[in-house]
């Protein structure tokens, strides 16, 4: 896949079907956070991976919505360690898995966690680490074609502020 088409075509999903993620898969999705880039090459994250059912219920009770979460078929909580870098560093990692994802033909979305300390106690975190971000990942309930667009069609559908809007000149 083209990687502009990936990420123009891409949206959060939250409504999976309960088909089974294979393993292979998952390894490919753990693996591309793993290859995210850091700084100094620190790699400040552990991918958690509940798959015990009451562990993910407990974890999606920390989330700010809890079905995301308790309808995936994979989880993975980012925990992270050290400095501010840190929170940046897994946005890396989380943003190179949800692309993956996509590539899988999978949906996902990550979730603000609204208790950090349960998040913590259900992930059985370190006393160093914090909760960066959760995320799940499904076969979509509505299947997309990707192809049906290009990357520029998709850009302009996309519900976001135009680029004029964000981008300053200096000269």
């Amino acid at each position: 896949m083209d990687t502009f088409l990936a990420i123009a075509s891409r949206r959060d999903e939250r409504r999976y079907a309960s088909e089974v993620i294979t393993a292979d898969t998952v390894e490919r999705i753990l693996d591309a956070g793993r290859l995210a880039g850091s700084a100094r090459n620190l790699q400040p994250w552990s991918f958690v991976v509940p798959t015990d059912r009451g562990r993910i219920e407990r974890l999606g009770a920390a989330v700010y919505v809890p079905e995301n979460v308790t309808s995936a078929g994979l989880v993975v909580a980012l925990l992270i360690h050290g400095k501010d870098t840190a929170t940046f560093d897994a946005g890396r990692a989380a943003q190179n898995m949800l692309l993956a994802a996509w590539n899988e033909g999978l949906a996902s979305c990550p979730n603000g966690v609204a208790d950090p300390g349960a998040a913590r106690d259900v992930l059985e975190a370190g006393e160093d680490e914090r909760v960066a971000i959760v995320l799940s990942f499904g076969l979509p309930q509505k299947l997309r074609d990707t192809e049906a667009r290009g990357a520029d069609e998709w850009s302009q559908r996309a519900n976001r502020r135009p680029l004029a809007d964000l981008v300053r000149w200096l000269r």
